[in-house]
């Protein structure tokens, strides 16, 4: 119960954060973009903190789990988004907005901003959805009872941290969410330094790791190369590669930096502290793994590493870490979509005179309503499938739609009205239908349709269509 009683009194040290700064939001810009305040070195903790959440600590942990030293490949994606990124960054946050439809908007018309609203909607509804998940796995681990068993289920847990996470990122939205984001971005670093020596002497370092993998069936977790095939790099780390470089909620971190030098500065600190981040999160999870004969357990491996083996105080702050990323993730990906809602929606088509205060309002009711239908969003994916395959169709949806037309906004005059549209239906069509209709099962062949997730198709064809119907509509 210690576990438990650390991660209570983080919870409400956070609620009471929350309501202090709740005090503090006046305008939507407090409320959206925590009034454009945020030095480079809090960019880099809020922007850590927010990339690292489920999909790292669940997600990449839970697929080590499955395939050992190999995993250590998952996040070059990420990392080579972030090192593109580092040319965006300055040039976005310039552009002075609140969104990332707004940007093409500006730059393709309405119909590309309505498109892209719609895109981001349904790809952080289901990335918000599997923090609901992961908090729910968390709380049912540490709340046990003195014979081992769990008081209560993933389900009722789930529904807690669904209710948590609504409240708190209603009450004071980034500008609270910023600041508790270095607190976090520090101590899961620190948390991984001294988990994985402990970890390691606990498996009996590399000769027991392998005797143990061996036992299991696991001959080829000690191996790094000839686990994973071409194909298989690809499904992995061109997801995570699209996400980030077109991310909202990178986006927003951008527009809420003091100034765009100070954004650029934070994203280049960001790809050392991600790649130390990731790879301490794949290295502890690998090690864990060769003491987890469970593969039910193995689905959360850090979360169970942390409980059954650290000692209790440092688990206890280990666990209470992972909430922290958990938490942060959440309310990231909800605040994204309502403001995205109020400004390109509600204030570009129905109120647009509408004053600070009934913003700050509406904007908080949309984060109530969204983060309910995430909820339900959780329901239907929760026996579906797993963390990291959730993860990856997240991001495609996002990162294959979204960032083709965002980047061409930026860098390429080129590119029309009509090309973004035809990109953004395209990726997220390609998505939702690559394993849903038969349709496509015919023009592939069966072996490479079985091993092909629906990044590939989605981005091919997404950029595909921007450079053609661009082409074909450009003005003289």
């Amino acid at each position: 119960m210690i576990h438990f009683a650390v991660i209570l009194i983080y919870l409400f040290t956070l609620i009471g954060i929350g309501v202090y700064k709740s005090n503090k939001i006046k305008t939507q810009a407090d409320f959206s973009v925590a009034g454009r305040s945020l030095s480079p070195w809090i960019l880099v903790g809020t922007m850590l903190a927010t990339w690292m959440g489920t999909g790292s600590i669940l997600g990449n942990a839970g697929k080590t789990y499955e395939t050992g030293m190999a995993a250590l490949i998952l996040p070059f994606g990420s990392i080579l988004g972030i090192i593109i990124l580092t040319q965006i960054a300055g040039k976005v946050r310039e552009y002075e907005k609140f969104t990332v439809p707004e940007i093409l908007g500006e730059r393709f018309g309405q119909g590309a901003r309505i498109l892209s609203v719609i895109a981001l909607v349904i790809a952080y509804l289901v990335i918000v959805s599997y923090q609901y998940n992961a908090g729910g796995a968390v709380l049912h681990t540490v709340l046990t009872n003195d014979a081992g068993q769990s008081l209560i289920s993933v389900e009722t847990g789930t529904i807690i941290a669904a209710i948590f996470i609504i409240s708190y990122t209603v009450l004071a939205g980034l500008v609270s969410v910023a600041y508790t984001d270095v607190a976090n971005g520090i101590i899961i670093l620190l948390s991984f330094l001294i988990a994985i020596p402990i970890f390691f002497v606990e498996a009996g370092g590399f000769s027991g790791m392998e005797a143990s993998f061996n036992m299991m069936g696991k001959t080829d977790h000690m191996n790094f190369w000839g686990v994973y095939s071409t194909l298989d790099v690809i499904n992995f780390c061109l997801p995570p590669f699209l996400l980030i470089m077109g991310d909202a909620n990178m986006y927003q971190r951008f527009f809420a930096s003091k100034s765009a030098e100070g954004a650029k500065f934070a994203t280049k600190v960001l790809i050392l502290a991600v790649a130390i981040a990731e790879l301490m999160i794949i290295i502890s999870a690998w090690i864990a793994s060769s003491m987890i004969p469970d593969a039910e357990v193995g689905k959360y491996v850090l979360i169970y590493a942390s409980h059954e083996f650290l000692p209790t105080f440092i688990g206890a702050i280990m666990m209470t870490t992972i909430v922290g990323i958990i938490i942060s993730t959440a309310d990231s990906f909800l605040l994204v979509p309502a403001t995205t809602l109020m400004r390109d929606i509600y204030l570009n088509y129905i109120n647009p005179k509408a004053d600070e205060k009934k913003i700050v309002l509406y904007s908080r009711i949309l984060v109530l309503i969204l983060g309910i239908l995430a909820y339900f969003v959780s329901l239907g994916f929760a026996r579906s499938s797993g963390f990291f395959e959730r993860a990856l169709y997240a991001y495609t949806i996002y990162g294959a739609s979204i960032t083709p037309s965002l980047v061409a906004a930026l860098f390429w005059k080129g590119a029309t009205k009509l090309g973004s549209i035809a990109s953004i239906s395209t990726g997220v069509v390609v998505t939702l239908l690559w394993k849903e209709s038969s349709f496509f099962q015919k023009l592939v062949p069966i072996d490479i349709y079985n091993n092909m997730d629906e990044v590939l198709p989605a981005i091919t064809l997404s950029i595909l269509s921007l450079v053609v119907v661009s082409l074909l509509t450009k003005k003289d």
